[in-house]
């Protein structure tokens, strides 16, 4: 598949059917996570791969209601970084958004694989980072459900969320978030 292709693909799916998560999938993603950019190499973001389904529903557990779709996805990745492990350039700190482009690397190869990888952040972060062993000084930045699009709506989807499942939400036009030379 080719970048543009699957850049075009990408969506946010929720309603989902499982997929089997290998230890081979895992170290893909992971692996084309990895060869995101980051300031001075650094590689800030930090992921947990959470298959295991006993631990799943405790992660399940602390999502908000409006997030019970997940449940029917077959892994969740915590992502997380602190603000240590980057640049922090005349007041621009960079940890975020290094981790975010290789959150978008994960998504990407997810999606050429033929598989959704949805972000979201209606979680508790407490209860999640606890479960997960996340060490107190990093932050939980997001969640990202991984499975497979699912040829049916579930009933656990909202009638907004259905609606988005079956036609992409619109994209704001060039001239709303993009300039050439100058803002404005």
């Amino acid at each position: 598949m080719e970048v543009r292709n699957a850049i075009e693909a990408r969506r946010a799916y929720r309603s989902l059917d499982p997929v089997v998560i290998t230890e081979n999938l895992i170290k893909d993603l992971a692996r084309s996570a990895g060869l995101a950019p980051s300031c001075f190499n650094y590689q800030p973001w930090r992921f947990v791969f959470v298959k295991d389904p006993d631990v799943l529903r405790e992660v399940h557990g602390n999502l908000s209601k409006t997030n019970s779709w997940v449940e029917r996805a077959s892994m969740i990745v915590a992502v997380f970084s602190r603000e240590d492990d980057d640049c922090k350039i005349r007041g621009r700190i960079y940890h975020q958004f290094d981790t975010g482009m290789a959150v978008g690397f994960l998504m990407l190869r997810a999606t050429e694989l033929g598989l959704v990888a949805h972000p979201f952040a209606g979680y508790r972060e407490k209860g999640v980072t606890g479960i997960l062993g996340i060490p107190e000084e990093y932050r939980l930045i997001a969640l990202v459900a991984i499975g497979t699009k699912a040829d049916t709506l579930h009933d656990v989807l909202t009638e907004d969320q259905k609606v988005t499942e079956s036609e992409r939400p619109e994209r704001k036009p060039f001239g709303e978030f993009a300039y050439i030379d100058r803002v404005g």
